[in-house]
């Protein structure tokens, strides 16, 4: 009888020890079930490659986020961090090319600004009392502004000297991981052993009661703010690195990420509580998931839904620790506590190398699918031209018998960056890419030239590297062909506006140069403003509607696509197609359907749906080792009434 009661309660425990083990170390248990996971599910995903580049994937984003630890853990927000990082890089890559300032100066001018910017959140909320999440708000559009207007919107070329930090040591050890590294143990140390460290605690944990015990609470907010910015800045350095160019929309929405790597380590939004080590492993979440999403071949949408859930359950078991009275995730102060976490971590560790062992023998048998594998790495998917593209490719894929993976950068060149790593380091038989930015994709396009896998480019170009084939139309002809059609649609006088693209992207640059290049030959033409509409139909709708209201006269409207375009008749109203002529570009479905109502005068159609085809064709050919062309070129076509019925993209 005694005996069972013992036996009893040591079960009992055991299991409570179990539970509270994984209740302090969520995080890491959430890592080792993923690692393990994805393992099993792809056998691309447990090579060395592919692991080394999860570590620069989490990079940019680890280095943020131990920057918004400091903020978090003191009860703060800090939303600016990702448009921080981007104009701290335009500032040294503007300093160094335009300028001829030293490279070493210009580094610091770009951590200045970094420290500046937190400088000011800082005084901000410190002294004027504004709320961490509007004084950073204000600071997000301010420096992605600022960000625009030094490099006019188009990305400016990164010094040599400074890129090597997106290069690898000894061909192999990539020095992102080696920075994060430095960042995350300089984090730690300010955490653990510094007095900043332990006012961060303190502030989060009690502001007022910190306040009354003699902390100086504004001075070592503003501190706190600054080191945030300094970290926002050395990201930005190495993102810039890795894409060899600073990019003014770079790390959009970064500031996100760098948030929720905080909170799924284990750190607290009310404050007091987080430590490095926790936000190191939630980023690495952030980045495993996304890798072996994409090794998946997971939509690019549900990766979204995927990453949003991680993100809940992560603060729903912050709520479940914190009741259940789980360790607080500090800054232990007794070695003990150490000793303690160094095991656990060791202990994971071994754990993980052991069943990741033992599921590597399910991929041992496993060869070569017979479909020749490609991956099809595209700008974005929330425009209908891109995902004509993916159609066109995906039913030529399948025609072919090709196994093709598409994926959404989703206008972020960091993003595609390590999409394309994933396809090189997966030895995909070829890889399509539709550039972002076409000085951003030349890194990770050269790292596939080295592993001898070809490279087709659609719709747009890659710079600084060699790609098997360039699949395209011609945007500035295409530009030069809008700016004719409006002209001549006016006879030869009037009043027009032009609605650019998103400011920084090739395509924006290259059919605005199309428009000024073609309404040279029309002196009766003009051009009352342009404004950037970012290729959204939305957006085209408010700039073209505050348009109006300065140019009641406008007769004609050029947009830089059918998207902005449609918005822009929105606005116009009845005097769309009658007082006031409106011309698109790519050939949408939605575009044509106007077309034929008349309320759009014409489409520059560049028939996406044959770009995807060509460039499969092309991929599967260079696959197999044949000739493929250098370039070739789809024609486009102004499409209007009179012609739309027999236009099949």
């Amino acid at each position: 009888m005694a005996t069972d009661t013992l036996k009893s309660t040591t079960g009992a425990s055991g299991a409570s020890a179990l539970r509270r083990l994984l209740l302090d170390n969520g995080a890491l248990t959430a890592l080792i079930v993923l690692v393990i996971g994805m393992s099993a599910l792809s056998g691309d995903f447990l090579t060395t490659d592919n692991l080394l580049n999860v570590g620069v994937q989490a990079a940019v984003t680890a280095i943020l986020a131990f920057g918004v630890t400091f903020v978090i853990v003191s009860a703060g927000i800090d939303l600016s961090v990702g448009s921080v990082a981007a104009l701290s890089a335009t500032v040294l890559a503007w300093s160094a090319t335009q300028d001829g300032v030293p490279v070493f100066l210009a580094v610091v001018l770009a951590v200045a600004t970094g420290i500046a910017a937190g400088l000011v959140n800082g005084f901000l909320i410190a002294y004027g009392k504004l709320p961490p999440f509007i004084a950073t708000l204000a600071m997000l559009s301010v420096a992605r502004g600022l960000s625009l207007v030094i490099s006019q919107g188009s990305p400016i070329a990164f010094p040599d000297s400074v890129s090597h930090l997106g290069d690898t040591l000894g061909g192999w050890l990539p020095v992102p991981v080696l920075v994060m590294i430095v960042m995350g143990l300089v984090a730690a140390f300010i955490l653990g052993r510094t007095y900043i460290g332990r006012s961060m605690y303190a502030i989060g944990g009690n502001e007022e009661a910190a306040r009354l015990s003699g902390l100086r609470v504004s001075r070592q907010k503003l501190a706190i703010y600054a080191l945030s910015g300094v970290f926002a800045a050395a990201a930005g350095i190495v993102l810039a690195s890795r894409l060899s160019s600073a990019q003014p929309q770079a790390a959009d929405g970064y500031e996100l990420d760098a948030i929720a790597a905080v909170v799924i380590g284990g750190a607290s939004l009310a404050g007091g509580t987080g430590k490095a080590s926790g936000t190191l492993i939630g980023a690495l979440i952030l980045a495993v998931l996304r890798n072996g999403l994409n090794l998946l071949s997971v939509s690019a949408f549900w990766q979204q839904v995927v990453i949003g859930v991680v993100i809940a359950l992560a603060v729903l078991l912050d709520t479940v620790r914190r009741k259940a009275g789980a360790t607080p995730v500090t800054a232990g102060a007794g070695g003990g506590g150490k000793g303690k976490q160094a095991t656990t971590y060791v202990l994971a560790a071994v754990v993980t190398v052991a069943i990741v062992g033992a599921t590597s023998f399910l991929h041992n048998d496993s060869s070569t699918t017979a479909k020749p594998k490609v991956g099809l790495s595209l700008s974005t998917l929330n425009n209908p031209f891109f995902v004509q593209i993916r159609s066109g490719a995906q039913a030529e894929a399948k025609k072919l018998g090709l196994d093709l993976t598409v994926t959404d950068a989703q206008n972020d060149a960091s993003q595609q960056a390590n999409q394309l790593q994933n396809f090189t380091s997966s030895n995909y038989g070829a890889i399509i890419v539709n550039p972002v930015d076409s000085d951003a994709a030349s890194n990770s396009v050269n790292a596939a030239d080295k592993s001898k896998i070809p490279v087709i480019a659609v719709d747009r170009g890659v710079n600084k590297a060699a790609v098997d084939t360039l699949v395209a139309s011609d945007n500035i002809a295409g530009g030069e062909l809008a700016a004719k059609t409006i002209a001549e649609k006016l006879g030869g006088t009037g009043k027009i506006v032009i609605l650019q693209g998103q400011a920084g992207t090739s395509a924006a640059r290259e059919r605005a140069q199309g428009f000024a290049d073609g309404l040279k030959a029309y002196p009766g033409i003009q051009v009352l403003a342009q404004q950037p509409a970012d290729f959204d139909r939305t957006k085209g709708l408010d700039v073209m509607s505050n348009l109006l209201q300065a140019h009641p006269d406008v007769q004609g409207v050029i947009a830089a696509n059918d998207e902005m375009a449609l918005g822009a008749i929105k606005a116009l109203g009845s005097k769309a197609g009658k007082s006031v002529s409106v011309v698109g570009f790519d050939g949408t479905p939605d575009g044509l359907t106007a077309v034929k109502q008349g309320s759009l005068y014409a489409s520059v159609a560049q028939q996406p749906s044959q770009l995807g085809k060509i460039a499969v064709d092309n991929a599967l050919r260079a696959a197999q080792g044949k000739t493929v062309q250098t370039t070739v070129k789809v024609p486009v076509k102004v499409v209007t009434k009179e012609n739309v019925a027999g236009f099949t993209g």
